[in-house]
């Protein structure tokens, strides 16, 4: 079924603005650029559950095998080869490293195609902060012992702005024209943060912090998971507007929820896992132009060797001595096979019922409580920056949010290099946010109704914007992120999934029901531990 301009820009940006749109003179054209990245018919090969024969001659012998070359399974590669263990093979199914936090070139500055920062770890967090020593980002520790990061890594100023009723405005929480009420509302909000932050359980436990793993499991932290974010708020007595917008904004952002489909525990540790006590400023951000592809880059370059990409696995079977791994090189249509010690899974947790022989037939009932939702997000190229309408607008900043849009706006990837001036690369994130048959939504469009939506909303704030954009590519994430939602993390199904099956061990940030780097990154070193010798 085709549809309507009018109805995909109702569907994608609401009815009174895909009305106005409709209306203007702005026109449907074709916009240079392409739909890029993740292969669904190669995804779809695991659907099928294809019965494959490997040619005796296909088969070889390797220790570990790591599914999937995303963060974590990135860090598992990365840990055993530190650990100076090398016989290892890492399979991927696409034909770049990185998953969400994969990144892309131009000749202006590189930009990300997913995750776009990493805040400065606490000083806990001691394997992260390594890498990051490792990388030569580091310049020691302050007299706390807090990690000091070189200056030159830290978002750059201006960091946020927000676009309101016409105007642009400092920071993510509108401030402008709020009331006595609502100020009131956002300083008690303030003190519910800080009440969590200085929290501790008796063993002296944070509530919320990176990793995940360690956030204490008392009782009353842990009731948080049973009711939404929207409904914590409501019991609190709050009703501000725009708090509440703040914070759905904060839930679409790291996790592709609403505000009322999220876990209060996950609506409050996006606000508290950061902040090291109360009345202190959240981390700072560590950014680059190509966001999280630097350090996916970083841990790929210590073991492309190892790494085999257009490889999509068809099959993990148990055996008496070890694990036997089917994959299809999908250049060459070749099927082959692993003979393994040990396999770690790295790949979402939803595809272990594809892949795992046991699970196909039998698959736990635990793997039905991971579910994930679809984002596109898209790089624009443009050959000038669009200007403000008002001199006093506040400036172009790195993070560019549209209050009325259910988008998430944009990142401005020249930020980070300083180049204030001349060509960009805006990158555009777009969270479908679990609505119903999202991903088929999502896939039925083509480039030109995609970039249409992109340029139709970014117009609210930028009127210029199609006559200066010279190319949109866009990249479809069906399955983009773990969804924390009401009665999922604390439930035990996170538990049940991180225990090995059999010689299968498993490492995703979809473990830690939170998708980001720290998380991912923490499980494949937690399972390369598991696994290396001694």
């Amino acid at each position: 079924m085709k549809f309507t301009r009018r109805e995909i820009l109702t569907a994608f940006l609401g009815l009174p603005f895909a009305l106005s749109a409709c209306r203007s003179k702005s026109e449907n054209t074709e916009v240079a650029g392409e739909i890029v990245g993740a292969n669904v018919n190669v995804g779809h090969i695991l659907r099928e559950m294809r019965n494959v024969e490997v040619p005796p001659n296909n088969w070889e012998n390797v220790k570990v095998a790591i599914i999937g070359g995303g963060a974590a399974g990135l860090a598992a590669a990365y840990k055993l080869n530190k650990e100076n263990f090398g016989d290892f093979v890492l399979l991927e199914l696409e034909n770049k490293i990185g998953g969400t936090a994969q990144s892309g070139e131009s000749n202006v500055v590189p930009y990300p195609w997913g995750a776009h920062y990493l805040p400065v770890p606490f000083q806990e967090n001691t394997e992260l902060i390594a890498l990051l020593d490792e990388m030569n980002l580091t310049e020691g520790r302050d007299v706390k012992g807090e990690l000091v990061v070189k200056e030159q890594f830290l978002c750059r100023e201006p960091e946020e702005r927000v676009f309101y009723k016409g105007r642009w405005y400092e920071g993510l929480y509108l401030h402008v024209g709020e009331n006595e009420e609502e100020k009131r509302q956002f300083a008690e909000f303030q003190k519910q943060v800080d009440f969590w932050v200085n929290w501790r359980d008796a063993t002296g436990r944070r509530a919320f912090v990176l990793p995940v793993a360690n956030c204490s499991r008392d009782a009353e932290v842990l009731a948080l998971d049973k009711i939404s974010f929207g409904d914590w708020l409501r019991q609190k007595g709050f009703t501000s507007e725009r708090l509440f917008w703040y914070c759905d904004y904060a839930t679409r952002d790291d996790y592709g929820l609403k505000l009322d489909q999220t876990s209060a525990w996950a609506g409050l540790f996006y606000f508290c896992s950061r902040v090291r006590k109360s009345g202190e400023e959240s981390q700072p951000f560590i950014t680059f132009p190509e966001g999280n592809g630097r350090f996916v880059n970083f841990l790929h370059s210590k073991i492309k060797d190892k790494t085999r990409m257009k490889t999509v696995a068809l099959e993990i079977i148990p055996t008496e001595k070890g694990v036997d791994v089917i994959y299809l090189n999908t250049e060459t249509n070749e099927i082959r096979g692993l003979h393994c010690e040990k396999t770690i899974f790295a790949a979402p947790i939803f595809t272990a019922k594809y892949l795992i022989r046991d699970f196909k037939t039998n698959p736990p009932e635990f793997v039905k409580e991971f579910e994930h939702n679809a984002w596109f997000v898209a790089n624009l190229f443009l050959k000038d920056r669009p200007k403000n309408r008002f001199p006093r607008d506040f400036p172009l900043a790195w993070d560019n949010v549209l209050y009325e849009s259910p988008s998430l706006g944009y990142v401005n990837s020249t930020h980070q290099k300083g180049i204030d001036y001349g060509a960009a690369v805006f990158t555009y994130y777009y969270p479908m946010c679990a609505e119903e048959n999202a991903r088929a939504k999502l896939f039925a469009l083509n480039h030109k109704e995609l970039a249409d939506i992109i340029l139709t909303d970014l117009s609210r704030a930028h009127p210029t914007i199609r006559e200066l954009t010279e190319k949109i590519d866009v990249m479809r994430w069906g399955h983009a992120m773990i969804s924390p939602r009401t009665n999922f993390l604390w439930s035990t199904a996170r538990d049940k999934a991180q225990k090995p099956f059999r010689n299968i061990h498993f490492a995703h940030s979809d473990l830690s029901g939170i998708a980001l780097f720290e998380e991912a990154f923490y499980h494949g070193i937690r399972v390369a531990n598991e696994i290396l010798p001694g």
